[in-house]
């Protein structure tokens, strides 16, 4: 019996060493939205009218402004808008303040965005070769602020987005502080740090402002596809 009392009690301090250091290491809970498999844990803004599907992307060899799509093994497909004019979709599950690693992929001239909480919009834009770049282009905090490079890949390859961001906060059902991109990198290149926003894009889900929110793909532009995308809280 005492040994059984021990073994428990090693177990315990096992369990609370191991979550000393997961917290330690930033890796206490890292959510994957997107199962690579189908939609679970996804809603539409609107029941009708979405391209969006699970399968493997690649821009299209005949026509650079679209995406083909090809049939993925289970659990490894992307998730793609495969035309414009399509519907927003947004997680079930909802973040406050995280870091959110990201790849995209976007054809010639093609147009998406990124929403934090469903408000708050990192640009998704084809802007290649782009001498300067504004709040509209990708990277690009729209009606906010422009990413202080162009860290752009050329239309048709992935590129990855790793944001640190900061959710508005709250007290006695006020808002007491904005939202603020902490440190967005695209590509391995900063692009913007510790900027504030005053208040959610336009294109927004239409919830207001709160203490957490889905993370929000545009889908009513143009064909775009995600992956590998990683939630850290």
């Amino acid at each position: 019996m005492k040994g059984l009392r021990q073994l428990v009690q090693w177990v315990c301090v096992l369990s609370i060493v191991m979550s000393c250091f997961v917290a330690a290491n930033g890796q206490e809970n890292i959510v994957e939205p997107f199962n690579g498999k189908d939609l679970t844990g996804w809603q539409l803004k609107r029941e009708s009218g979405s391209h969006w599907v699970v399968g493997k992307a690649a821009m299209s060899a005949e026509n650079p402004r679209e995406l083909t799509v090809t049939e993925a093994v289970a659990g490894e497909g992307e998730l793609i808008n495969q035309r414009g004019s399509g519907v927003d979709i947004y997680t079930t599950a909802e973040f406050g303040d995280c870091t959110l690693t990201i790849d995209v992929m976007v054809p010639r001239g093609s147009n998406s965005g990124i929403y934090l909480m469903g408000n708050y919009e990192i640009q998704v834009l084809d802007s290649w070769g782009k001498a300067q770049v504004g709040p509209g282009d990708i990277g690009g905090l729209y009606g906010a602020a422009a990413p202080l490079v162009n860290a752009s890949k050329e239309p048709g390859t992935w590129q990855q987005f790793v944001i640190e961001f900061q959710a508005p906060k709250f007290a006695d059902g006020k808002k007491v502080a904005n939202a603020v991109f902490k440190k967005v990198m695209l590509n391995g290149k900063v692009i913007h740090e510790n900027i504030e926003v005053q208040g959610p894009t336009g294109g927004n889900l239409g919830r207001g402002e709160q203490p957490k929110g889905p993370l929000m793909f545009q889908g009513d532009h143009g064909p775009v596809a995600y992956r590998n995308i990683r939630i850290a809280q």
